[in-house]
């Protein structure tokens, strides 16, 4: 896990490298369905969302499980190179997931491992007392090493990059921060990006941009 906030809120410098990775808008939001605390999706609790007056399609914590595999599956985080994974709810949870974890490969216990992550605040390894899930204090940007890049993805941006040739020209030393959406429609709207930018003229999901991201950076890196 990285280490604790200084006083100015930052966790490190970014002179070591690496890269950070944060998933705004995820929707990930229990509720008592039954007898016990279930993470509402679209499938399984239609009637239950409807019932309070939203809209079934938006709950997608699929979304979220896909992007947070693409990270850790990838051969960058096997690597070492991804310093600090966020999620950063639409319920304004932000909770860290540490780059050791291994994931639930189905839906369904990755959905019972966020609700008891959202009830107990932390998950910790079953080896021993790391916690490889955590909920955090706001905002994310308290733990972005300072002078850290940070790059933001969107189908809306203004203009598209091919990303071998953007991740190329970023600094070798410095720390980077990607921010993606994970969300099932929508835009991400942070304000705390230096560049906000598209990688491809098509509509990508949340998955499939995180795959691009980490190829490109293994590319840089001749991580095979």
């Amino acid at each position: 896990m990285d280490p604790p906030p200084s006083d100015d809120g930052s966790t490190a410098d970014a002179r070591a490298g690496g890269y950070v990775f944060v998933l705004e808008l995820a929707t990930l939001e229990t509720a008592k369905v039954g007898k016990g605390y279930a993470v509402l999706n679209c499938d399984d609790h239609a009637n239950f969302i409807r019932r309070h007056g939203k809209q079934p399609g938006d709950y997608r914590p699929d979304i979220c499980h896909q992007a947070l595999l693409s990270i850790l599956d990838s051969p960058l985080n096997k690597a070492g190179k991804v310093r600090g994974i966020y999620v950063n709810t639409q319920k304004n949870v932000l909770f860290e997931v540490s780059p050791k974890t291994r994931l639930p490969r189905t839906f369904k216990r990755f959905c019972g491992l966020v609700a008891q992550l959202l009830q107990k605040l932390s998950v910790r390894s079953s080896n021993g007392p790391e916690k490889l899930m955590r909920v955090v204090k706001q905002p994310v940007t308290r733990y972005f090493p300072a002078g850290a890049r940070r790059v933001g993805f969107s189908f809306s941006a203004p203009e598209v990059k091919r990303l071998p040739e953007y991740v190329r020209a970023l600094p070798e030393d410095a720390t980077v921060v990607f921010t993606v959406g994970a969300m099932a429609h929508g835009k991400v709207d942070v304000a705390y990006t230096d560049d906000f930018i598209s990688v491809s003229k098509y509509p990508l999901s949340a998955a499939c941009c995180l795959g691009r991201i980490c190829n490109a950076l293994e590319l840089k890196h001749d991580i095979v």
